[in-house]
């Protein structure tokens, strides 16, 4: 397995990231603390200096695992699940944008809020129909791209609509799409699952990148999760690929990243 944490691109109101101010000290900073990659936060892509970020991502000689979606969702209210035809094809329009800049990188692109919720007076099996359709569109589209898509499950404080890892499951099996997998955040999955370590095991044939955060959104170390734990079952279903810290820039974000490596490096990945 290798490390990354995710770093905002562009100003958010999302408060779950380390790093979202200076994205050329921010990317040096977290390759001179020894992380493999670097987990993209994109709210647009049209308003990035895409050469200038691919260049001094390759000259910090790190990897970008995956291209973090909900900001879009989050500061201006696109999903696919919105009643509204106008709003869905927006969303669609937006990961298509994504799709495209992972294409640089072989990111996947991960599909969390943005899939949206199921709004008061919509029947769940509209929003849901509306979900399905937007997401199959950019599957098809991500194929001709050779980029894959990954279904993050949220808690149920965030959203109503895929809160754990079967019902995640179970929303790719109707897709119907090979390049779409599952994402693991062990922050929701201590809100939704029974066991964290039942449920790695179960969704195993799917789980295709994992976020790493404490109880308290803190990193990894710094709450009541059983890290070596979870890495064992990790390991012990084969995965092998990123872990990557989404987490609250706690006490500071220097030290957040400071203290997740430290941890990272303790454990057996």
């Amino acid at each position: 397995m290798k490390k990354s944490i995710v770093v905002s691109t562009q100003q958010t109101n999302f408060s779950a990231l380390a790093f979202k101010e200076d994205l050329e000290i921010n990317v040096k900073k977290i390759s001179e603390f020894g992380f493999d990659g670097i987990e993209l936060a994109i709210r647009d892509p049209k308003y990035l200096e895409k050469e200038k970020i691919i260049q001094l991502i390759r000259d910090c000689h790190l990897e970008v695992p995956a291209i973090g979606t909900g900001q879009a969702w989050g500061e201006e209210g696109l999903s696919f699940s919105d009643p509204n035809e106008i709003i869905r094809k927006m969303a669609v329009e937006r990961i298509i944008e994504q799709i495209k800049f992972a294409s640089y990188f072989g990111s996947q692109v991960i599909i969390g809020l943005i899939r949206g919720i199921v709004k008061e007076g919509v029947a769940r099996e509209d929003a849901e129909a509306w979900a399905t359709s937007c997401l199959r569109e950019c599957a098809r589209f991500a194929q001709e791209e050779n980029v894959k898509l990954t279904l993050e499950p949220v808690n149920r404080y965030e959203s109503n609509f895929i809160n754990s890892l079967e019902e995640g499951v179970e929303f790719i099996k109707k897709i119907n799409k090979p390049n779409i997998g599952l994402l693991a955040d062990t922050f929701h999955m201590n809100i939704e699952e029974a066991s964290i370590y039942e449920s790695l095991k179960q969704a195993k044939e799917y789980i295709t990148h994992v976020h790493f955060a404490d109880s308290n959104r803190w990193a990894p170390g710094y709450g009541h999760l059983d890290f070596p734990k979870i890495v064992d079952t990790l390991k012990e279903i084969g995965y092998q690929g990123y872990v990557s810290a989404e987490i609250l820039p706690f006490p500071n974000q220097t030290a957040a990243a400071e203290m997740t490596i430290k941890t990272l490096h303790l454990l057996p990945i």
